[in-house]
């Protein structure tokens, strides 16, 4: 599918999976989707994490699941919301953990461009979903999309921080290469796991490694 508006460089590295039979069944259904109910984030916005952190750009790569699916939040990065939105639990506690880990106090706004912008690709597992019905996409495609792209990312480049929050997440990163990048693991930000997200100092160890590979940190403010 040629026609595919996303990233050069992602789309160089995902062609094979443009002309593959799961995504053209994702496509079709997608498109009807969009053309007849509501769905989330706006259709301009799907590859939005590809779009804003090239694939020879990625230092810190965020796994989540699929977007949120009330109206105004989702943006097409994982855990963010649109600037002026009210910041959602999960990241809510992300926040507390990088004033707790790095001693600075993060913007308060939930758009997360600032981080996508500084090689942080914010990629969630499904990329599309029904307002006000979560996980409404899942198993039509994505998760095979999202699984090549980790891999791309893992076949193409090294010394990587892979944030894996959850079990969810960390199902995702089952064949990172760890021995040539780093993948840190924690329970999920949400308010229901967020005991096993905290104290885990996932900010400073990412810039810590980002620097042994001669790399500048992320500004997680």
């Amino acid at each position: 599918m040629s026609q595919v508006i996303i990233h050069e460089s992602w789309k160089n590295a995902l062609k094979q999976e443009f002309s593959a039979e799961y995504w053209q069944e994702l496509t079709a259904f997608v498109r009807e989707e969009y053309s007849t109910k509501n769905v989330f984030p706006p259709a301009k916005h799907i590859f939005r994490a590809y779009d804003l952190c090239p694939l020879d750009q990625v230092k810190v790569v965020i796994v989540g699941q699929d977007p949120y699916h009330g109206p105004g939040q989702a943006n097409g990065l994982s855990f963010a919301v649109n600037d002026g939105t009210k910041i959602p639990p999960s990241l809510a506690n992300i926040f507390k953990e990088i004033q707790h880990d790095l001693e600075v106090t993060p913007h308060n706004s939930g758009d997360l461009t600032r981080w996508a912008k500084q090689g942080v690709l914010l990629l969630n597992s499904v990329l599309t979903v029904l307002a006000k019905n979560p996980a409404s996409h899942k198993n039509k495609g994505w998760e095979i999309f999202t699984d090549q792209t980790i891999k791309a990312v893992n076949d193409n480049r090294t010394g990587i921080v892979y944030l894996l929050w959850g079990k969810y997440a960390q199902q995702k990163g089952q064949h990172i290469d760890r021995e040539k990048n780093l993948v840190l693991e924690s329970g999920h930000p949400s308010p229901f796991s967020a005991q096993l997200f905290h104290g885990k100092h996932h900010f400073s160890q990412a810039n810590s490694y980002l620097a042994l590979q001669g790399l500048e940190g992320i500004d997680w403010r």
